[in-house]
This record gives C-alpha cells, structure tokens and sequence, in this order.
C-alpha cells in the first residue's frame, strides 16, 4: 500500500488522523504505518455503541452433565475411548499464552513466572509437566500450539528453547501470534501507539482459532488428521491437558465439544456459569447472571446453575471449521490506553479508549452442543491470577503442594 491509497482508504471511513505525522517519519517509519494500516479492520469499529450483552431472554436450564459420581463409575470406559484417540493422533492441544505477568507484578510473560519456593518452577514448567503425565501414559506425543502475542512471542520461544522445549519434542510445539483489532477513542477514533505505529490489541480470547489458521497452521491440523483441539490458559497450573477421560466422556456423548468445569462454592463465585438457553449452550458470565438464578436451588439445596467453567474446552475440529468464520459478537473493553496526542505520548490514568474482544465462550454457544465435565477444583483448579488473595500465587502453592507437587 502506498501513501495515495492509505489516505483513501482512510477517507472513506473517517481515519485520516493516522497519517497526521506521516511527514516527518523516516522511510522506515512510513512502511510500517502503511503496512499497519492495510491491515486495519475498519468495521470493527462500527460495534462500539453495541451491547455486550449477548445472552439476554431465553429459558435457561443447567445442561446435562458428567459429574465426579459417574465419572467415577465409567472412568475405565471414558479413558479407553480417549487413549485410542489419542494414539491414533486425532487429538491436539492449543494453550493460550498471550498475557504478561502484570498483576503479579511481573513484566515478562506470564507462563514463565516462577511458582517455586525452593527451586525453580515455572508456569510453564509445571503445565508441562501435567502434559507429560498424559504422554507417559500412552506413549506418544500430541501438536501442541502455543497462541502468543506480539509482545510476548519472541521472549515465550526463546524460554522454550532455553529449557530444552521441556522435554517435548520441539517439532511438536508450533508458536503463533493472536491477531488483534485497532485500538479506539470512544468517539470512533482509532489511535496511534506510536508516531508511525497503529494502536493495535488482541482480539481476545474468542481469537484463538481464526489466529491459528490465518498464521498457516490450521495447515498441520488438516495434514495429520487432527479432530479435536484441548485449548486451556495459561493461568491454571493444576489443570489436565488431553485428559484422556474427557475426551472419551465428550466422545461418546455425541456432543460438538465439552467443558471441564467445576461447582461454584457460592453464587457470588466469580467465574461464568454453564447454562443451556433454549436448547443450546450458553455461558453466563459471573456479572451477567441475574440473582435469582445464581442463588437458585434445587431440593437438595444445591445450586441449580452451579457449573463454573475453567476455560479448558475440548473443540470438534469439523465443527470449528464450519462456525469459526462467523462474526463473533464484539465486546467493548474500556480501558485506559497510551497513545499520541499532538506529537506526545499521553498515558491516561482513567479508561479514555475502547478494546474489541471476541470471547471463547461465545464460540461454545455457536458449537451447538457442550458436555459439561466435572472435576474436583482441589485437584484441577488452581488459577493465578493475582499477587496476593483469591486464585493468588499463594493460592496456587497451597494446592500445588496438596497435590504432592515440590515446590
């Protein structure tokens, strides 16, 4: 793109402030604006006076699931299923790495915080070492793709590489870049992070698919076969990555994919709900479920709507790839946002700028169909999210070490 066709593009949807110091840019600098902007999803701005609100109206049921109870009973059946899946190569696994340590007080990617307290231990060592008890109990090794960002990608490769890919096979592990959405004022505006640089942010979450296949390696799932994608985040340190039982269980359920979840231990708990709404699946997140819902109980005085998600979903790969081109709806994050203002970086102490963000759990509810898979939280949930308190570092040692893991 040159600098005639970016100001044309850029006139027709109302952005001309991009090139607003093109001028005195080096020829360097302008390339990278020009590419930028050629590469701007401009509609994504036509959602910024939207409503997030996707799961208003509907009859809301809890979804049939597998709880502990007969998962215990059929565990042998469950597994079996899933070995054979899993030594047939039709399984793989995408972890989500894109975020930074920040509230941990951290400044480099987040999986490569050290959980240890008298040795080094990882984030990302010890969801390896999850991984490693599935491999070593059939024999082989599953694709796993990392989903990075642009800020984290080089440093997240090269700590792999550093640690000798943990004992995986480097052929194996497949790295890629979320794609991101244009950053904006809330008058529509987008920004520009840098004199020459466009305001660009992830497009969450819901992303993870379409950036794994618009980075090629959509490539490497179709050549070997792979049917079904483990996508998990990075902040859960317990959790069970290709657990055999769960793709077994969500096999023979018939269902497009499954979500591993575990019972709220209140109706405040703060994660999203898996529901059913008018026959499909729905996600109510923890600010969106009305009360009357939340704190509903059935006649043993259990929750009704009382499966959290701990985002580790299994996906039919069929599935994905007749739904994952539709739009997704937009989420506007308000947030405040470094950028240039007459020539000068500003850094906003209260929210000035909208992100756009896709959400993996709309993506179930687009599936179809979702088998809910009960685990025990003291066993497979352990998030870090936060320094100190609730679902902390400290947190996570706690259970780390119930589970017999040196710290």
């Amino acid at each position: 793109m040159n600098y005639e066709e970016a100001k044309d593009l850029l006139a027709k949807h109302g952005q001309l402030q991009l090139l607003e110091y093109y001028g005195g840019l080096t020829e360097e600098q302008k390339s990278l604006l020009l590419d930028d902007i050629s590469k701007i999803n401009f509609g994504v701005v036509g959602h910024l006076n939207e409503s997030d609100k996707t799961n208003d109206g509907g009859e809301y049921k809890c979804p049939p699931a597998k709880d502990l109870k007969d998962i215990a009973e059929n565990r042998r059946l469950y597994e079996a299923e899933g070995l054979k899946l899993l030594k047939a190569g039709k399984v793989g696994a995408v972890l989500l790495a894109g975020g930074q340590g920040t509230r941990l007080g951290y400044d480099k990617p987040k999986g490569t915080f050290n959980i240890g307290e008298t040795r080094t231990l990882t984030i990302f060592g010890q969801l390896m070492n999850n991984i490693k008890e599935v491999t070593d109990l059939y024999g082989g090794y599953f694709h796993l793709f990392i989903m990075t960002s642009s800020v984290n990608d080089g440093q997240t490769r090269s700590f792999f590489g550093k640690n000798g890919y943990f004992g995986y096979p480097p052929e194996k592990i497949h790295f890629y870049i979320q794609d991101t959405e244009p950053v904006c004022g809330f008058d529509g505006k987008i920004f520009l992070s840098e004199k020459h640089r466009v305001a660009l942010a992830p497009n969450g979450n819901g992303g993870w698919y379409s950036s794994l296949v618009n980075s090629g390696l959509g490539e490497i799932i179709s050549a070997q076969g792979i049917e079904w994608l483990n996508i998990f985040s990075v902040d859960n340190v317990l959790q069970r990555i290709c657990d055999p039982a769960f793709i077994g269980a969500t096999l023979l359920s018939g269902k497009a994919c499954g979500a591993k979840v575990v019972c709220k231990t209140c109706p405040e708990e703060k994660v999203g709900v898996l529901t059913e709404r008018d026959g499909e699946p729905c996600v109510l997140e923890y600010f969106e479920i009305p009360p009357e819902l939340a704190e509903k109980t059935d006649r043993d005085g259990n929750l009704v709507y009382r499966y959290g998600v701990i985002l580790n979903y299994l996906f039919n790969v069929g599935v994905l790839n007749e739904i994952y081109r539709h739009k997704l709806p937009y989420h506007v994050a308000k947030k405040a946002v470094p950028h240039i203002v007459n020539g000068v970086t500003v850094k906003p102490e209260k929210p000035n700028a909208c992100k756009f963000e896709t959400l993996v759990v709309d993506m179930v509810r687009y599936m179809g169909s979702c088998l809910a898979y009960e685990v025990e939280r003291e066993i497979e949930f352990a998030p870090v999210k936060n320094k100190t308190g609730v679902d902390s570092v400290d947190t996570a040692r706690r259970l780390l070490k119930l589970n017999g893991v040196k710290l």
